[in-house]
């Protein structure tokens, strides 16, 4: 008799447990993930694809991913920038890839590929005020949860736009490029992705110092690609997309759930030649 009034109890209490874990963090969207599932090419959600045709407003157009799923709630949003002499077409791997993970992904053409690192930062935030005032999918996107990446001088970008808007949940910048070293000033969460033989923005003059100069009270994490060139970033790349999507659903979405791929640190092997970090992010 007693074991049969305690199992009532126990799912009471799990129920509960459920329902409080989901109200504590209302953000959360998709199953708990695996490695398996992070290192997919696609993630849960079915997704969709619209173009932005240039010209626009502040930057040069671009496609927009996003789940087709309108009962998940809303989704956070990125921008993403390529590098120079770039086009949307040498970062469109990352996204399907992020968006079917639950999130609205905006990879965007810039204005000139000759545009400088601190022009990207412009128009990658011109990119997100688009997104959530102005885009067909502005209902889908939760506006106060954004974050940018960008490759090279989009990478630079993308640093450069957290500072100019430090509201921003999460920044990833690529193999980034810049001709300024400090980034103290820096609030955004920052995971930043370096190439061991990149020899356009070597890691000892760029990826390195900028996460350095990180504030060491800030989230971030330093990864360096084993063996790869400054263009890893240009193709599907099963590392920077498992990371960096456990850097967008920690930061944007505020899932601990993605907290066991980031800390602690993963070991140095054949894909990863380096990675620092400022664990944990709790």
């Amino acid at each position: 008799m007693q074991l049969r009034r305690l199992i009532p109890v126990a799912l009471s209490l799990l129920l509960l447990t459920g329902t409080a874990h989901a109200a504590n963090n209302p953000y959360e969207r998709g199953p708990a993930p695996t490695v398996a599932s992070i290192e997919a090419a696609r993630g849960p959600f079915a997704i969709s694809q619209t173009p932005v045709p240039a010209p626009v407003n502040g930057f040069g157009g671009g496609t927009i991913y996003y789940p087709t799923d309108t009962g998940a709630g809303t989704f956070g949003a990125v921008a993403i920038s390529p590098g120079f002499l770039g086009t949307q077409a040498n970062i469109s791997w990352l996204g399907p890839r992020i968006a079917s993970q639950g999130f609205v992904v905006f990879t965007i053409d810039t204005i000139s590929t000759w545009d400088p690192p601190d022009s990207r930062a412009t128009q990658l935030l011109a990119a997100l005020d688009h997104l959530t005032q102005q885009s067909s999918v502005r209902s889908r996107i939760d506006a106060s949860r954004l974050g940018v990446m960008g490759h090279s001088m989009g990478g630079g970008g993308a640093l450069r736009a957290s500072v100019q808007r430090p509201a921003l949940q999460a920044a990833i910048p690529l193999t980034p490029w810049h001709t300024t070293k400090n980034w103290s000033t820096v609030r955004v969460p920052t995971m930043v992705i370096g190439a061991e033989n990149d020899s356009v923005a070597p890691v000892a003059t760029h990826s390195e110092p900028f996460y350095t100069s990180l504030p060491s009270t800030l989230e971030k994490a330093y990864l360096e690609l084993n063996n790869a060139s400054h263009f890893a970033p240009n193709s599907p790349n099963t590392t920077i997309g498992k990371y960096s999507i456990s850097w967008l659903k920690r930061f944007i979405d505020n899932d601990t759930r993605y907290q066991q791929f980031l800390c602690p640190a993963p070991a140095r092997g054949d894909l990863i030649e380096e990675y620092r970090e400022n664990c944990p992010y709790i």
